[in-house]
């Protein structure tokens, strides 16, 4: 299949895979590999995709490649929203029950695109591009959606989960926000007759090739650790009540009210035996003699 496209084009399509296969090394010679899996999956997957359709693009017929190209494009959007989990449970791994809750809406946000996907896909003309492009395109700009969230709430939200912007799992999402805001962008120029298919493409190569420099650069900088500080109370709260919803105690349990009656008990012993030694003490002490009567009480202990 032969394309009279710009020389730009091909240059901007080809920039793809050197930079995936930059960013997929560095992570895998200092093991981030290890910490973001799914997200080295997704930089060798494209580095695949772009080894199958790039030659059948070039000398193949246009029925493979169409058929190539949205089943690898519905494949990728696959990784890609599990890219997005994964991000998510790491800005969220101090906090468990945060944690669980977003897997959660994860799993419920997956399972309405795909009900969404095959309800538009069912529902279109027939004169149409077909059911497997109405899919892929409406998975995709559910996903874009997710991932222009996904930056936004980190933005908002980075100084009470204690992430910093130097850190990966904020660079990864950084280049998919990027990516997905220009590609929504382009859709709705083209929507409104503003913009040629040619002049999407080449604003959408560009957009992505900018996603992948800033995942490179990230993970040729080093991350800082996650910043401990008093904002960080507020999210502990959210977490431990969480926590409590998920692990009520049972309101008529006797535990608490025995713990209660032992320390009552202790506190009223101890109460009575230092009212005592002042009783004792003051008839040894003259009057007009002040001071801190046990000073020992209140001096730090060793930790």
């Amino acid at each position: 299949m032969t394309q009279k496209l710009p020389i730009l084009y091909y240059l901007l399509w080809l920039a793809h895979p050197a930079l995936q296969l930059a960013a997929g090394g560095v992570m895998f010679s200092r093991k981030i590999h290890r910490t973001f899996p799914v997200f080295f999956t997704y930089l060798l997957s494209q580095i695949a995709v772009f080894a199958i359709t790039f030659p059948i693009f070039q000398w193949g017929e246009y029925a493979l490649f169409f058929y190539a190209y949205w089943i690898s494009a519905a494949i990728s959007l696959a990784i890609g929203f599990n890219v997005i989990h994964e991000v998510f449970l790491d800005v969220f791994r101090p906090y468990h029950a945060l944690k669980d809750l977003g897997s959660v809406l994860f799993k419920w946000a997956a399972l309405v695109m795909l009900l969404v996907a095959c309800v538009v896909a069912a529902a279109s003309p027939a004169g149409q591009e077909g059911p497997l492009v109405q899919a892929v395109l409406t998975v995709q700009r559910c996903i874009r959606v997710i991932q222009c969230g996904l930056i936004l709430f980190l933005i908002v939200f980075s100084k009470y989960l204690g992430v910093s912007w130097r850190q990966h799992s904020f660079g990864i999402a950084l280049g998919f926000g990027g990516f997905a805001a220009t590609e929504l962008a382009m859709v709705a120029l083209n929507a409104s007759g503003h913009a040629s298919e040619m002049t999407i493409s080449l604003f959408n190569m560009v957009a992505y090739n900018c996603a992948i420099a800033v995942w490179l650069w990230y993970v040729l900088a080093k991350s800082p650790a996650r910043d401990i500080s008093a904002k960080l109370l507020v999210t502990q709260r959210w977490d431990q009540s969480l926590t409590d919803l998920q692990h009520p105690v049972a309101g008529d349990s006797l535990i608490p009210m025995f713990e209660g009656m032992v320390d009552r008990a202790f506190s009223r012993t101890n109460g009575e035996k230092t009212h005592d030694y002042s009783e004792s003490e003051s008839e040894l002490v003259p009057p007009h003699v002040t001071g801190p009567t046990a000073p020992l009480q209140h001096a730090p202990t060793k930790p």
